[in-house]
């Protein structure tokens, strides 16, 4: 599967024109993106299992995992808050919600259904609640990824408690690890399928009127993930020693997949095998991917804080900065947890609206026409950030090789490749 990003970048470019050319025959293909992201949401469950209690099985030494926990939670919650913060600051900046006069949107059809699913009732408390499964294995039925790393992390605390080094059960992790990255490796033969019926269907659904018409917040909106990745994001990788750009070029057939697919979830299982072979410890990884999936969501934090404001700012809703700061804090609460698929973004901003009660909860109802275009760079954004968060994380717990990355990025840059399969590593705790 040599190049593949480049198999899919050429099913982007003709589901262009084809959306464009034809857009009715295109929202046709929206089987082939959505039969897709479903065969990888079927392995995204087995995979973090896996991955997880793999690593933390063989742990030794908890309170380096302690540690790392700590010091992961803190970092989501920094990076999380100035990604809202360069959100608020573009959408003031530019303010392209200005002269819309929106305030008597009233919302039907698919857009009602969106809102309606996210005014659920919203607390802290519903949300640590939600984590537990009702049972170890309907962790695995919801496809959410909190409860399964609950789950997971239970059984390698279990494991590292009371398990010898010669139990079988370790041997049963690695082949069903081995295997479910090769049921993985038949998936993505079908990504240039998969990416070509999601792009398809989202221009032509939504090309032409609408996204003329609302042209101005998109660029807005792309210009601050721009800024997020490449100065914020930028400096977060220079302080642990690496170049944005080369974290880009080392995951850009994760990221191209993310932005074609509009769904940050389908690039999870080759980050796990593609950030431990550039000399990341399979405990950093099997415990920041997972975890920051959930709660380091950069490109949905994005996403929330420019739709609180183009809302505002359409709907003529005075929104003092007193009130974005305190939406802010809403935000970093119910911005948590499953917003890496397509429209994920979309119902946490109605959760928000909902629970605020600062806008009206139908302007939910003007992004709803242009959600499948933003979520390509909230999706790809998302990949990013928790690539980022991985490799920095690493770094600081010094459970990073560098020699391993250096050799990984130079082997590419000579001679570009997928991944090889996934091993154990040697390192522990």
């Amino acid at each position: 599967m040599r190049k593949m990003y480049v198999q899919v970048l050429i099913a982007i470019a003709v589901a262009i024109a084809f959306g464009l050319l034809a857009p009715h025959q295109a929202v046709m293909m929206k089987p082939l993106g959505d039969s897709f992201i479903g065969l990888l949401k079927m392995v995204l469950g087995p995979i973090i299992f896996c991955t997880v209690v793999h690593g933390v099985g063989h742990i030794k030494d908890f309170r380096k995992l302690g540690r790392l926990g700590l010091k992961t939670l803190l970092y989501f919650e920094v990076v999380s808050t100035l990604a809202m913060l360069v959100g608020f600051a573009f959408v003031n900046i530019v303010r392209p919600g200005d002269g819309l006069h929106a305030g008597s949107l009233s919302s039907t059809g698919a857009a009602a259904e969106v809102i309606t699913a996210g005014t659920g009732d919203f607390s802290f408390t519903h949300f640590l609640v939600s984590i537990i499964p009702r049972t170890l294995v309907s962790a695995f039925v919801t496809g959410d990824i909190l409860p399964v790393l609950f789950v997971s992390l239970l059984v390698g605390f279990g494991l590292s408690s009371c398990a010898k080094p010669d139990w079988v059960v370790f041997r049963l992790i690695e082949e069903a690890q081995t295997i479910v990255f090769k049921i993985l490796g038949f998936i993505m033969r079908l990504s240039p399928i998969g990416a070509f019926g999601a792009m398809a269907t989202a221009v032509g659904s939504y090309g032409g009127v609408t996204l003329l018409y609302l042209l101005r917040y998109i660029l807005t909106y792309y210009a601050s993930t721009l800024f997020f990745v490449f100065v914020v994001l930028g400096i977060v990788a220079a302080t642990a020693g690496f170049s944005i750009l080369t974290i880009l070029s080392l995951i850009k057939e994760e990221a191209i997949l993310a932005m074609g697919t509009a769904a940050s979830e389908v690039a999870f299982p080759r980050l796990v095998t593609k950030l431990e072979q550039a000399g990341c410890d399979e405990v950093v990884v099997g415990f920041v991917l997972p975890a920051g999936y959930s709660f380091n969501i950069d490109g949905a934090c994005l996403y929330m804080a420019c739709g609180v404001g183009f809302i505002a700012q359409a709907t003529d809703t005075p929104l003092s900065l007193s009130q974005q700061l305190g939406l802010l804090a809403v935000m970093l609460l119910t911005s948590k947890g499953g917003a890496g698929s397509a429209g994920g973004a979309l119902v946490k901003l109605a959760a928000t609206l909902q629970s605020s009660r600062a806008l009206p909860l139908s302007g939910v109802g003007l992004l709803f026409g242009i959600d499948r275009v933003l979520a390509i760079a909230t999706s790809t954004t998302n990949v990013i950030g928790n690539s980022v968060a991985v490799l920095v994380l690493s770094k600081w717990e010094h459970m990073f090789d560098k020699q391993k990355f250096d050799t990984y990025v130079n082997h590419r840059h000579a001679s570009p490749a997928e991944p090889a399969p996934v091993q154990a590593s040697e390192h522990r705790l």
